[in-house]
Parts: structure tokens; C-alpha cells; sequence
């Protein structure tokens, strides 16, 4: 019983769980087309959304990322998560149907452009049936910088998802030092866990 209460407790938490089997919630409502490459690379371009960052040999650690290789969403080179290295980097994890991402990505989108060259933020497009509604999320939010795309959930166990949004904080060297499983409310929120846990500052 007690363990029952602990799982629906981190659920509640994280604010969004992930997309039931079979049901497809989207960003704009209704089923999500299949995928068209073309198309999602166009409107990729059209948002702005940078390429996805280069991934070196993974880091040789066992607090490093994944040695999980996802694509770039809306077409580009694939990257391995264990190689994304060199710069401290906030990875969030969000979807086009969950309400508290909605919320939380123009705080990401404010931190990109305020931190410039100090701090790399990237996103994982996660568990996600509509990447087109994902793009035009990232539109609609100002965001601009990286994102993956993990169709499969492949990073489920890895990262330990419970919930979406959630926010991965991974320092120069490539160890993951912090996960935050709870929505930024405010921009002051966000800014308090990324000198908390990288030591940046705008």
C-alpha cells in the first residue's frame, strides 16, 4: 500500500505523466497525422530551432548520460547523450500534451538567450505522437535552441521518467549532477536551480 501511495504521490509531482497507450493528445486537439519528414523539417526551419549539438565519445563515467543515441527532431544529425560534453547543459524533457511544459518552455527559451555561450540548454520531444504540434509549441513559445526526439521512450529507465516536464542538469564534463521532476513556475525558479546545480549565472 505504501508503495502504492509513494509511485501516485511522484506522479501528482511531475505534473504530467505520460500519454496513455493508443490515445494520441495533441497540442492542437484530435489525432495526430502520420509523420511527414518534408514537412517537419520546413517548419523546423521556419520556428528557427537550432541544429542538434555535436556528440563526442561518450564520457566515460558512470554519472554521464545514456550511452542512448536520438534523432534530431525535425530532421539533422543524431546524437548520443553520453557524448554531449564541454559546456554545462540543462536538458528538459517535455511534450506537446503536457500543460506544465506549455508553461515551462518560454522560461527555457528566456534562459537560452540570456546565458548565451555560458550554459546549453536542449530539449527531448518525449513519448510525443504529434512532433508536428511539438514544432509549433517550440514555435509559439520562442524557443529556439536544440531538440531531440525520443519517439521510442528510450530513455525511460535511464533517466528514470515518472513524469513530464523534467529537467536533467549535466556539468562540463558530461555527469549528470541534479534532475528536477517538478515544473519551473517562474524564471527565478529556474535561474535558482541552474546556479544551484551548474554554478552559471546570466
Amino acid at each position: 500500500m505504501k508503495r502504492v501511495i509513494v509511485v501516485a504521490l511522484l506522479l501528482a509531482l511531475a505534473g504530467c505523466t505520460s500519454a496513455p497507450s493508443g490515445e494520441k493528445p495533441t497540442f492542437g486537439g484530435g489525432s495526430a497525422p502520420a509523420v511527414d519528414e518534408s514537412a517537419l523539417a520546413t517548419a523546423k526551419a521556419a520556428a528557427g530551432i537550432e541544429e542538434c549539438p555535436a556528440s563526442n565519445a561518450p564520457v566515460p563515467d558512470k554519472k554521464a548520460l545514456p550511452d542512448t543515441t536520438l534523432d534530431c527532431l525535425g530532421g539533422g544529425k543524431r546524437v548520443n547523450l553520453s557524448g554531449v560534453a564541454g559546456t554545462p547543459t540543462v536538458i528538459n524533457l517535455w511534450a506537446s500534451w503536457c500543460e506544465p511544459c506549455r508553461k515551462e518552455l518560454p522560461l527555457l527559451a528566456k534562459a537560452d538567450k540570456q546565458y548565451g555561450s555560458a550554459l546549453r540548454v536542449l530539449g527531448v520531444d518525449f513519448d510525443d505522437p504529434a512532433p508536428d504540434d511539438a514544432i509549433e509549441l517550440l514555435k509559439v513559445s520562442g524557443v529556439t535552441y536544440p531538440q531531440l526526439v525520443d519517439r521510442d521512450s528510450a530513455i525511460r529507465t535511464s533517466l528514470a521518467v515518472v513524469g513530464l516536464p523534467q529537467t536533467v542538469f549535466v556539468d562540463a564534463q558530461g555527469r549528470m549532477v541534479a534532475t528536477e521532476r517538478t515544473p519551473f513556475r517562474s524564471y527565478a525558479e529556474l535561474t535558482a536551480a541552474i546556479k544551484q546545480h551548474l554554478g552559471v549565472t546570466p
